[in-house]
């Protein structure tokens, strides 16, 4: 009997996600290779078989990818003449190829007087005018990419309660949708195997809270104190990720936003 050997798997950049992606997949015993522009200096404590030079802009650098490699897409997809070139030289039918966008990519009409706001589907308008939604969508109906709309990102060191003592938020009725960057890698390693070619996913914790309730918490639990509250027209979105629990099947390691935070700060305090 042939035995069946996996294709490579390659995360193509090394930003915070990217990294964790790494670790779970080499945790599961595969072997991820991580790009860089500059990998000798950004992944020295990768593995150096597992480190691979790679620049969207340099096509010098796209021969380093591997020969009928799966990848894993995490920054974004931009500029669009780049990525339609880089494409060409791929041979899409034998990959599998998973793009991380934004749930930013949905249309949102801000003179909407409806609140809360209803809930945003695959189904829901995107911005078309947006560089990087070109971009992945020509991955996704030209390469048959399956493309991760990715709420706000979370996790150890990159905590939503520094983001309220520093400023950067304040209480307001906005919603905002999270996804801890545990569950977010896990999701992707879990869209190439089951993900469906061409398909979009709403990559989100499934509940969204308004930064008046997180502001609220954050002093109650752990004293954090926000700034004064800011006018904001915005209701934000509400982002359902229905299908990737029925279709992927996932199942949340982070599913409260609050004992997540409460053990980053167990992490992050140490």
């Amino acid at each position: 009997m042939t035995q069946h050997i996996p294709s490579p798997l390659v995360v193509l950049g090394s930003g915070y996600t990217g990294r964790i992606v790494h670790s779970i997949g080499a945790s599961q015993g595969k072997a991820v290779h991580v790009t860089s522009r500059s990998p000798l200096n950004n992944l020295a404590d990768i593995p150096s078989e597992y480190r691979l030079r790679f620049d969207l802009e340099q096509p010098s650098t796209w021969p380093n990818i591997p020969a009928g490699a799966d990848f894993i897409w995490c920054f974004p997809a931009t500029p669009l003449e780049q990525v339609q070139a880089f494409a060409r030289t791929l041979d899409t039918t034998a990959r599998r190829i998973v793009v991380l966008g934004s749930t930013s990519a949905y249309e949102v009409t801000d003179q909407s007087n409806e609140y809360p706001p209803p809930w945003i589907d695959e189904s829901a308008p995107i911005d078309l005018t947006k560089p990087r939604v070109q971009g992945e969508e020509f991955l996704r109906t030209n390469c048959g990419a399956t493309v991760l709309r990715v709420a706000g990102i979370y996790g150890p060191g990159r905590n939503p309660l520094d983001w309220i003592r520093q400023g950067r938020v304040s209480p307001s009725r906005k919603y905002v949708n999270l996804i801890h960057v545990e569950d977010l890698a896990a999701i992707c390693l879990a869209a190439i195997e089951k993900g469906k070619p061409g398909e979009a996913y709403n990559i989100s914790d499934g509940a969204p809270h308004t930064w008046d309730e997180i502001c609220a918490t954050a002093q109650q639990r752990w004293s954090v104190t926000a700034t004064a509250s800011k006018e904001d027209r915005f209701t934000g979105k509400r982002i359902s990720n229905a299908k990737l629990r029925t279709e992927l099947g996932y199942v949340l390691k982070h599913p409260d936003l609050y004992e997540a935070l409460a053990l980053i700060e167990s992490l992050d305090r140490v």
